[in-house]
């Protein structure tokens, strides 16, 4: 039985028998403020950007919804002349470093030897390399040889999620063990500019970032209870990488707001309802950052109260949108802020495909 106001479940409930452990997170050292960033663009960019492109620039980067975000590279003016092999050489080089640490960091607060991990699922979006990151991973932090690897590419911002769907599923057949979760990406490798509204939204919100998670059959943490998603493929063209000169370059449509909300909601209808419940029982929200229309969409088409998303908005603002690790830096803030024992907690993310994902946790 649960408690919708308090958002309980009492322990009679059947246990999923795979737990979120400790997550751990990491970003570049560098940061950049919102003005610094904008100042950089009109340098940079100022003679070949239309007056309209300008005034796009000072209202999105002078938005009080992100304050700064982190890139991966010494000096973010080097971003605006890169070649592109010098930024797979950069994506290959700081998504290894930082799920490294993201990893490390993880293993080491849940007490487990890299030799003990028996499977990694990487999940990233900004960059293509093959062999792909869980190599290099198992080869810097000592993994067995024997350990299962898997490389998940295409998902986008909502990418965590998936991944994690994954590596509960490998942890069930392996029949128990530890399995690590790892989102990472280098937004900033993906960089474009010119007058097109949807380069100039991304190079206002992205930044860069890593999470990683232990998943283990030890009732600590949080209980993965159940896992829904959903995708609309003929909205594909709202939210997705698109190839010109052999390059990336992301595109945003200006409905994608109705779109994920109207998504998000459905998936987390579905959710809820195959466990018996509705969205009032749901103490705490870790939403995957977006943007401030994306959260407010979300907000408004789920029924989520404001006071529940200042996880959400913290994150936002600290670093912008890191695409798919991001909803686990939010879900780290709301322990950090505190979660009770048998409190429901739903993760959603939404992105390419066009698709939205969640999960619903418990925490133990």
């Amino acid at each position: 039985m649960r408690d919708q106001n308090l958002g309980l479940i009492s322990h009679t409930t059947p246990r999923s028998g795979v737990y979120v452990g400790p997550v751990a997170t990491a970003v570049p050292p560098g940061s950049t403020d919102q003005k610094f960033a904008a100042d950089l663009l009109k340098k940079h960019f100022g003679s070949s950007l239309s007056s309209r492109s300008m005034g796009l620039i000072r209202a999105a980067f002078l938005h009080p919804g992100i304050r700064k975000r982190h890139f991966a590279i010494d000096d973010p003016a080097l971003i605006m002349d890169e070649s592109p092999d010098q930024r797979i050489a950069r994506f290959t080089e700081k998504s290894i470093e930082l799920s490294c640490q993201a990893v490390s960091g993880a293993l080491e607060r849940a007490g487990v030897d890299a030799k003990d991990v028996q499977a990694l699922v990487v999940n990233t979006c900004t960059g293509y390399i093959c062999p792909g990151i869980s190599t290099y991973l198992l080869e810097r932090l000592g993994l067995s040889r024997s350990a299962r690897l898997y490389d998940l590419v295409g998902s986008g911002c909502g990418g965590a999620i998936p991944n994690l769907q994954l590596a509960e599923s490998l942890l069930k057949s392996n029949g128990g063990g530890v399995v690590v979760s790892v989102s990472v990406e280098i937004c900033s490798a993906v960089f474009q500019m010119d007058n097109d509204l949807s380069l100039i939204l991304s190079n206002a919100l992205f930044g860069d970032g890593a999470a990683a998670a232990v998943l283990w059959n030890r009732p600590e943490g949080f209980e993965l209870v159940a896992s829904a998603g959903i995708y609309v493929p003929e909205q594909r063209d709202a939210i997705r990488f698109v190839h010109k000169q052999g390059q990336l370059h992301n595109q945003l449509s200006t409905k994608l707001p109705d779109l994920v909300g109207r998504a998000a909601a459905e998936v987390v209808t579905n959710l809820l309802a195959s466990q018996g419940l509705t969205a009032d029982a749901i103490a705490h929200w870790a939403l995957h950052t977006g943007g401030e229309k994306i959260i407010n969409a979300v907000r408004d088409a789920i029924g989520i109260p404001e006071q529940r998303l200042r996880a959400t908005r913290v994150i936002l603002a600290e670093y912008g949108n890191m695409s798919s690790p991001t909803v686990w830096f939010v879900l780290n803030e709301l322990a950090r802020e505190g979660i009770s024992a048998g409190e429901w907690c739903v993760m959603l993310a939404y992105g390419a495909g066009l698709s939205a994902h969640a999960y619903l946790l418990r925490k133990v």
